[in-house]
């Protein structure tokens, strides 16, 4: 029988879609909760461990929100340990679950959170025990999770039907949260964690930096500039692809947040998930995305503000992709990634999608189905 941990952070990601940025610290975690946001890392995890029913499977868990209630959800019987205070867990209850697992002699812990939880995991235990992430933060730049929530249950699956997966260490990095929120990216790197790598489901470490190719991007700023419509709203997506055309339109972007855009006005800053679903309400909207360097997502990873609802009222036909071309020579085939929490919608957006690669310039490329 195969013995799998598993550790939820309740609140990670619960940032991300009041434009926050972040979950760490119990401060910001009730900042978002008072701003409206509604913690989504139980459900991820129950994405997660959907292929897993009915495997050979020992579940050992943390109580309640930390893992206990998604998986009964999911139809496992978990053995529980541990205790927590429900509504208060911290990075210490991760740390100490993670110990308590790996003396019980787990051959894996699935955890869900983003690249704080990571740490958290990695301080506690190292690479002494086999991990695996479920993608549920607002950061995500580390090499240890899976691409989506249902990737990691492929992962574990594989593992426990004794198929052949590679073990390696992949690299644990956070970002400083503050810089973070005022646009400015300081990744660090914390250690190693030993995880189950299999190429199709887990993701790479993100590359950091600027773009340089500063001609290709000025060429998809003017190719954008010259289509853009009047009396469309224009949800103007995170990254330095589209803040090169921010540049371009002369107004001020939210280089890690989302603005929106009309007529070549700057209308909405840094904007919420319902700030947006508000001020799209009824508008002829369209979205401008980029693809995330090294790592391939164009969505859910950073802009946890584009809600399911929002994806689903633009439609594909609406969405407009960015990014240059040796952005995505960096992925080596590998497809673009869509994990927004909803596999019907994940489904709906997979596919061959138009990117815009430079002036008059496109090609198109493969979005995976996970």
């Amino acid at each position: 029988m195969f013995r799998l941990g598993l550790i939820v952070n309740p609140l990670a990601g619960v940032g991300g879609s009041v434009g926050l940025k972040g979950s760490d610290g119990e401060a910001t975690a009730l900042k978002a909760l008072a701003l409206g946001a509604e913690p989504k890392a139980n459900l991820r995890t129950q994405q997660a461990l959907e292929p897993l029913t009915g495997l050979d499977i020992e579940l050992i868990t943390y109580p309640g929100e930390m893992g206990e209630d998604s998986a009964r959800i999911a139809g496992f019987k978990p053995r529980v340990i541990g205790t927590i205070t429900p509504g208060h867990t911290s990075a210490e209850d991760t740390e100490r679950a993670a110990r308590e697992m790996a003396k019980q002699g787990v051959d894996l812990i699935l955890f869900a959170g983003g690249d704080g939880t990571a740490r958290n995991i990695c301080h506690a235990i190292g690479d002494a025990t086999p991990v695996l992430g479920i993608p549920a933060g607002v950061k995500i730049h580390s090499g240890v999770y899976a691409v989506t929530p249902k990737a990691a249950g492929d992962v574990v699956a594989m593992l426990v039907r004794g198929e052949l997966v590679t073990l390696a260490d992949q690299e644990v990095r956070d970002i400083d949260e503050e810089a973070f929120r005022a646009g400015r990216v300081r990744a660090k790197y914390y250690g190693e964690l030993l995880v189950p790598e299999e190429g199709r489901f887990l993701q790479h470490v993100k590359n950091g930096g600027r773009e340089v190719e500063e001609l290709v991007l000025d060429d998809i700023a003017a190719d954008f500039t010259e289509n853009m419509q009047d009396n469309v709203r224009y949800i103007m997506g995170s990254g330095s692809t589209v803040q090169a055309i921010m540049d371009h339109l002369g107004l001020d972007n939210t280089l890690l947040g989302v603005d929106l855009i009309e007529n070549g006005q700057l209308i909405g800053s840094d904007l919420t998930a319902q700030q947006l679903l508000d001020m799209t309400e009824g508008a002829d909207t369209r979205l401008v995305i980029t693809v995330i360097g090294g790592q391939g997502h164009i969505i859910g990873r950073g802009n946890q503000q584009l809600s399911v609802e929002l994806l689903k009222r633009i439609g594909r036909e609406n969405i407009i992709v960015v990014a240059t071309k040796s952005k995505i020579k960096e992925l080596e085939g590998r497809p673009l990634i869509v994990d927004s929490g909803d596999a019907e919608l994940n489904h709906q957006l997979s596919g061959l999608i138009r990117i815009v690669t430079g002036y008059r310039d496109a090609i198109l490329y493969r979005v995976a189905d996970y």
